[in-house]
């Protein structure tokens, strides 16, 4: 049995955001999101450390100072799980 996911209200909108597809730009997500650009880095580095995403360049996190021009993507692995916790 698969753990239930639970998201915080950023999360969420990340990953709506972010979609199941090709995956968006950190600058694309700070616009469409409009979260505070430093509160945006936290959680998506959070999001990663959970691996449920994953950047374009594989890194393990990603600096300030260079999310904006990194690509995030949902994680293939946790993708049937997220989407149902989406729908939650």
């Amino acid at each position: 049995m698969v753990k239930s996911i639970k998201l915080s209200g950023r999360e969420t909108g990340i990953l709506r955001t972010i979609g199941f597809g090709i995956g968006v730009s950190g600058a694309e997500l700070a616009e469409r999101t409009q979260i505070a650009a430093e509160d945006l880095c936290d959680t998506l580095n959070t999001l990663i450390d959970i691996g449920f995403i994953e950047t374009g360049s594989a890194k393990e996190r990603v600096a300030f100072t260079e999310f904006a021009t990194e690509n995030f993507e949902v994680n293939p692995s946790y993708a049937n799980d997220l989407k149902l916790a989406l729908k939650r």
